[in-house]
């Protein structure tokens, strides 16, 4: 049902457009100039006066990570809704996350996102936004058959991505978002559940603030002994979330960490020969504002690595003067900088790394990725390529490759925003939040098989990783939540007890 009233919707939309645009003249780029959220936004037909009604739904953005800059009224069944831009920085219309309420049951409707900044989207190989509401507040992903992604006369011909969805609950409060959100608040829980263990080789420590204040977290896990200023030191450095929208670079950053400090076997032994420092947050502004790739200021700070400037970059020129200050430091040997992301338009998790003339070093550079293959199903080596792009310049992989010596590794490590194939499989496996963190888990144990540490596991003791060894409280709670919006089984049920739509 929804798929047909979307299909023909789609179909009247392209026959009308050229009427509209004569009668009404084509768009002059209004979305451009938003620049705050919706804030409890009731839409009620056109000419309407009075008190809402049910059903006039209700629209709101006004909430951490939170982005919807406008909606139109299009019709009672559908409603067009418009991203607002990152911050100081017009260029970037990806990421939403926002709430509908004061619903009907059984209210059909067509919401469609109209200002997308990207051509190319995971939307046209089967993503599809992911929900949740009151009642069912695990996340989860809308059927893909009941979205469309296309591009439109209406707007521009700018990209749209339209879904259908059913409202069940008249007393829930939906909320709607572009990839299961990670927000600051919700990492600053999670790093103070940490510190409250008083484990000794777990170490936070605020490395600065943001323009707006917020913390800028550093974590050391290691054995203490490590800490000895004398003592020659192993070092791999891990970032994530430069791009605030980019969330399950979150969810991975907090399986690396949830791994490294838990009693298994392999964490141990890691611990007890490498240093791990994580910045699990670079852009903490723009991840609370609701940014998809900038700062507050509109900087696109994985672009400002060769020169940041401490008062309009503060994060991340801290981040850079100590990985300078710790490769000066003879005894301390930087051997691998990982920083986390996640892809808009391809499959699998993967890496980028860079190129040398030294073939040798090349070789040597494949090592990790490879090893990483064979320790998670879900990454893909062949999607894995080296370059020198000059765009990417003034990323952390390019200017740290420049800097660091050659027994140093950087890598840009990347999973997709949808899903992964693997081996042998003929259909994506949509990446929910649990998977994410296995990711994260599977490179952290990855570094066990980089320095021949297989050795030292004991004989009797598995070296793959149960998720319930190392399950964060955090993650994965509500597990057994129930679909949120009606489902086909739910319907055929209803039929069967002689319910009607």
């Amino acid at each position: 049902m929804e798929r047909r009233l979307l299909c023909d919707r789609m179909e009247r939309k392209m026959e009308e457009s050229t009427v509209r645009d004569v009668e009404t003249g084509s768009e002059t780029g209004g979305e451009d100039a938003l620049v705050g959220n919706v804030n409890k936004l009731t839409v009620s037909p056109p000419g309407y006066s009075g008190a809402p009604r049910k059903g006039h739904l209700v629209f709101d953005a006004c909430f951490e990570s939170g982005n919807l800059g406008r909606v139109d009224y299009i019709s009672e069944f559908e409603f067009d809704l418009f991203i607002r831009p990152d911050t100081c920085n017009p260029r970037f219309r990806v990421w939403f996350n926002f709430t509908v309420e004061n619903v009907r049951e059984t209210q059909r409707v067509i919401f469609n996102i109209v200002n997308f900044s990207k051509t190319k989207s995971l939307y046209r190989d089967g993503m599809s936004p992911v929900v949740k509401s009151t009642s069912r507040p695990k996340w989860q992903r809308l059927p893909a058959k009941n979205v469309y992604y296309y591009r439109c006369p209406d707007h521009r011909r700018n990209y749209v991505m339209s879904f259908a969805f059913c409202f069940d609950r008249e007393d829930d409060v939906y909320q709607f978002a572009y990839c299961y959100p990670y927000t600051y608040s919700r990492l600053q829980h999670y790093l103070a559940s940490l510190e409250r263990r008083n484990l000794p080789y777990l170490q936070r420590e605020q490395l600065g603030l943001s323009v707006q204040q917020r913390r800028l977290d550093l974590l050391t896990i290691t054995n203490p002994d490590h800490l000895d200023p004398e003592r020659e030191k192993k070092l791999v450095f891990l970032t994530a979330r430069v791009h605030p929208g980019e969330s399950p670079a979150s969810f991975i950053c907090q399986g690396v960490i949830d791994f490294l400090v838990s009693q298994h076997p392999v964490a141990q032994i890691l611990r007890d020969h490498v240093i791990f420092k994580i910045v699990p947050m670079l852009n903490p502004d723009g991840v609370y504002l609701g940014n998809y790739r900038c700062s507050l200021m509109g900087f696109d700070l994985n672009r400002h690595w060769q020169d940041p400037s401490p008062w309009a970059h503060p994060t991340l020129h801290a981040v850079k003067q100590l990985i300078v200050q710790m490769n000066q430091d003879p005894r301390v040997s930087l051997e691998f900088y990982i920083d986390v992301h996640a892809h808009s338009t391809m499959l699998n998790g993967f890496m980028y790394g860079n190129v040398f003339e030294d073939e040798e070093r090349v070789q040597r550079q494949a090592v990790f990725p490879r090893l990483l293959c064979q320790n998670a199903p879900d990454f893909s080596f062949s999607n894995t390529s080296f370059n020198r792009d000059v765009v990417k310049a003034g990323t952390g992989r390019r200017f740290l490759g420049g800097l660091l010596d050659d027994t140093s590794y950087c890598y840009t490590l990347e999973v997709s925003f949808y899903s992964y194939m693997t081996a042998g499989s003929t259909a994506p496996v949509p990446y929910t939040e649990e998977t994410y963190t296995k990711l994260g888990r599977n490179v952290a144990r990855t570094f066990l098989d980089y320095y021949k540490l297989n050795n030292l596991i004991k004989d009797n003791i598995p070296t793959h990783i149960q998720s319930s060894e190392v399950m964060s409280p955090t993650v994965d709670a509500n597990r057994k939540g129930h679909s949120v919006g009606r489902d086909a089984a739910e319907r055929e049920r209803e039929k069967s007890h002689g319910v009607r739509h």
